[in-house]
């Protein structure tokens, strides 16, 4: 039985690190960040975003979502502008399973031509495609980039539904991050 539940704990991590979202982030030390307390989009940054007006619709409607959540307003007269853009690739994985166990008769741990029949190579090939959302504050006055965020992981397209909470998942997981010194440990 624990040896059952092994693999179930096994199992389980493996299906979430597929889903997993790495964050970074990066910003100027020098800045002040609790003035930044309202925003508003940077249009000219996100028009040159290479993805479907749809999509910069979903993420933009996240960011502002969750910059709401933490207290921040939109404002006509922001101190903090939002920009973002993406760049995907595609991804694969190679993982081989080897079986070298072989069943025969005798004693011992010699060969035999009969343990051939149990030797097993499963090579396994999984393609996907890994997604990079950066997401950038800059400084409204200053007009200079003071925090970005990056989130990398694999993207789940399958449907708008998926598609869409899967952008919620990279938004909230950079924006988490923001303002410096609230990184996760």
């Amino acid at each position: 039985m624990k040896y059952f539940k092994s693999i179930i704990v096994v199992f389980a991590l493996l299906l979430s690190s597929c889903s997993a979202i790495k964050v970074s982030t990066d910003y100027d030390r020098q800045v002040d960040f609790t003035k930044f307390n309202t925003f508003a989009f940077y249009k000219p940054g996100i028009d040159k975003a290479d993805i479907s007006d749809l999509d910069k619709k979903r993420i933009l409607r996240a960011i502002e979502t969750e910059l709401l959540l933490q207290g921040f307003m939109k404002s006509e007269n922001p101190a903090m502008l939002v920009s973002f853009f993406t760049k995907s690739r595609e991804r694969v994985n190679v993982s081989q399973n080897q079986n070298n166990m072989g069943f025969g008769w005798g004693w011992g741990m010699g060969w035999n031509p009969w343990m051939m029949n149990g030797m097993n190579n499963n090579v396994n090939v999984s393609q996907f495609t890994e997604g990079t959302l950066f997401i950038d504050f800059i400084d409204r006055d200053k007009e200079e980039l003071v925090w970005q965020g990056i989130g990398t992981g694999a993207l789940k397209i399958e449907n708008r539904e998926k598609k869409e909470a899967r952008i919620k998942e990279f938004v909230k997981e950079i924006i988490s991050r923001f303002p410096p010194g609230k990184e996760k440990k």
